[in-house]
C-alpha cells in the first residue's frame, strides 16, 4: 500500500481523533517505553511523547514515517511482521492499524517478544465485518471486470474469539476486549475515503477508469451509507483490546 501523507490527512482526520480513546486506555506513565505500531504520521506518537514517554514509532509506509520524523520523533521504517525488538518496551500501542499486517500471527509474535516482563499490547483495529457494504461494492465492480476481489484485498479483518484465541496461544493475558460498531462520518465522503483506503483495488485497473469505478462504487453504497442531510458514513466495525505479556 503505497500512502500519500496529504490524502490521507484531508480524508482521514477521524483516525488519529478516535485514537485518543485507545490512548486513554493505554495511559502511558512519564518514564515509560513505548511502541507505537503503525504509527503513520506520528500524531498519536508526538502525543504519547509530550506524557513525558519514550516513544519509538514503527511504520511500513517511508512517506509516512519521514512525515512522522519531521515531528521530531524517532520514526523507523518497519513493518509489524519484521520488528526485532526484545525486552525493550514496557507497552506497545497501535491504532487502526494491526488490519492491514495480514502475516498476523509473527505479528502478535514480535510484539510479545518487544515487550518486557507483564508489559502491555493496547490496540484497535478493524474486525470481522468492517467496512462491510463498501467491500461488497468493490467487490461486486471488479468482478464486473472479471477481477477477483481477494486478490487485491489488503486487510486482514478477525473475529473476536480469532483475534483472542491468537493473543492468549503467544502468550498473552486479555484484560479488556471490546467488539463494537461504530458508524464513522466521512468529512470528504466515500470519494475521499476510496482515494484513501481503497488503492490496491485499483491496481490492475486502468488509471483512465479509476474515476468511473469510484463512481459506480458510490452510486451503489450511497443509499446505505449517506443520511438525509447528505452526510456519509463507513460501516466500521472495530476490535479494542488490553492484554499483558504473561508466561508461555
Amino acid at each position: 500500500m503505497k500512502w500519500n501523507v496529504n490524502t490521507y490527512s484531508r480524508n482521514a482526520p477521524y483516525v488519529p481523533q478516535y485514537g485518543e480513546t485507545l490512548l486513554a486506555m493505554l495511559a502511558p506513565e512519564p518514564g515509560e517505553d513505548i511502541l507505537d505500531l503503525g504509527c503513520g504520521e506520528g500524531s498519536l506518537t508526538e502525543k504519547i511523547a509530550r506524557l513525558g514517554c519514550n516513544v519509538v514509532g514503527v511504520d511500513s509506509s517511508e512517506p509516512m514515517v519521514r512525515a512522522a520524523r519531521q515531528r521530531g520523533l524517532d520514526a523507523r521504517a518497519v513493518a509489524g511482521e519484521n520488528l526485532d525488538f526484545a525486552d525493550q518496551f514496557d507497552a506497545v500501542f497501535s491504532n487502526a492499524a494491526l488490519h492491514w499486517m495480514k502475516s498476523a500471527d509473527k505479528v502478535v509474535e514480535n510484539v510479545y517478544r518487544a515487550l518486557r516482563d507483564d508489559g502491555r499490547f493496547c490496540a484497535e483495529l478493524g474486525a470481522r465485518g468492517n467496512v462491510g457494504t463498501i467491500i461488497a461494492a468493490v467487490y461486486r465492480r471488479l468482478a464486473g471486470r472479471n477481477l477477483d476481489g481477494d486478490d487485491y484485498n489488503p486487510w486482514y479483518f478477525p473475529s473476536k474469539d480469532e483475534y483472542c484465541a491468537r493473543l492468549r496461544e503467544f502468550g498473552f493475558v486479555i484484560e479488556s476486549v471490546d467488539l463494537f460498531r461504530r458508524p464513522t462520518p466521512l468529512v470528504t465522503g466515500i470519494e475521499g475515503w476510496l482515494e484513501t483506503f481503497a488503492v490496491p483495488f485499483l491496481e490492475d485497473i486502468p488509471q483512465s477508469e479509476h474515476g468511473e469505478f469510484v463512481r459506480e462504487v458510490v452510486a451503489e453504497v450511497e443509499g446505505a451509507l449517506k443520511d438525509k442531510d447528505g452526510r456519509w458514513f463507513a460501516d466500521y466495525v472495530r476490535l479494542r483490546f488490553l492484554a499483558r505479556k504473561g508466561r508461555r
